[in-house]
């Protein structure tokens, strides 16, 4: 049947447990995990001293092997060890200094408060220690010492607080010390975290949002008045008489004179056209340009009857 093999299982674990607490107990055993893979089964030692399990050369993790192929039917048995970082929180490794204290010979309650002190400085929420046995006299009693907050029923206390045993053999008798631990990491159900309420400007809750109104075309209506101002107004515009545009067009010829005559004459006279001859006798037969100030004129004027001279010279010889 299933639940046979289960309880095989969950019997064989027990006794390869009680073995590796008694082999490594002076290492600070912390327990031990078995995780079957499909090519063997792999033991997980957890301990306070790594290096004790390991044994000089590896002579101790292959004995253990050995041990747990022959007599515990494991298949391709492999050990691993590994190192409990925070031993304050691991129950069964406090179980076992208890019992070292107690065989050195201090008092029961010296030893309960001292190992409660160390754990919960590391860290734990609250622990649980129960010395039982015969702790005063001839007859059995039971002593309890807790610190902190721990749960003690219902599924919290199964999932989250881990326990230890350990026994002690002394004069009197046998005491059996049993401790419980609730890690920092444990989150209970019943733990609710209530936030701060958000701070929400009332001003700017106050204040109106205006709508964004599409701008619209605005017709205006076009009287009779509006049509006569701007045929008036186009009448003005087109009122430019002749002798503007004579002078528009002086203004143009002179200034390419200045710009191409003027240079071309001090290479080469022959050179000019006849058009700007035309342009030559209209500079010289003015008396005055509008567009241009006296002086700059009266250069101009200048400058072109030298030219005048210069051709009429030419046309001698």
């Amino acid at each position: 049947m299933i639940e046979k093999d289960f309880v095989k299982e969950g019997l064989r674990r027990t006794r390869i447990d009680e073995y590796l607490e008694t082999k490594l107990e002076r290492a600070g055993y912390g327990g031990m995990d078995i995780q079957v893979t499909p090519v063997g089964t792999m033991v997980i030692v957890y301990a306070e001293k790594p290096g004790m399990v390991i044994g000089r050369g590896g002579k101790t993790v292959r004995s253990i092997t050995k041990t747990l192929q022959n007599n515990f039917d494991l298949e391709n048995p492999q050990v691993e060890v590994k190192e409990v970082k925070v031993p304050e929180l691991n129950p069964r490794i406090m179980a076992h200094k208890c019992v070292s204290m107690l065989q050195r010979g201090m008092q029961f309650r010296r030893v309960a408060y001292a190992n409660i002190r160390r754990i919960m400085n590391a860290g734990a929420q609250g622990v649980e220690i129960t010395i039982s046995g015969k702790i005063r006299g001839s007859r059995s009693a039971c002593a309890k010492f807790h610190d902190g907050y721990i749960k003690k029923c219902g599924e919290p206390s199964i999932k989250h607080v881990k326990e230890g045993f350990a026994t002690v053999t002394l004069k009197p008798g046998v005491l059996g010390i049993y401790v419980r631990i609730m890690p920092p990491e444990v989150i209970l159900p019943d733990n609710v975290e209530i936030s701060e309420p958000e701070t929400v400007d009332v001003l700017a809750e106050e204040t109106p949002v205006v709508e964004e109104v599409p701008e619209t075309e605005i017709q205006e209506e076009i009287t009779g008045e509006d049509i006569l101002e701007q045929l008036s107004e186009e009448a003005e515009v087109e009122e430019i008489t002749e002798d503007d545009i004579e002078e528009t067009n002086l203004e143009a010829k002179i200034k390419k004179f200045e710009e191409n005559v003027i240079p071309k004459l001090k290479e080469d006279i022959e050179k000019i056209s006849e058009e700007e001859h035309k342009i030559l006798n209209i500079i010289r037969e003015k008396d005055d340009v509008s567009f241009m100030d006296s002086e700059s004129f009266s250069k101009l004027k200048e400058k072109v009857e030298s030219i005048h001279l210069k051709l009429k010279k030419s046309e001698d010889l």
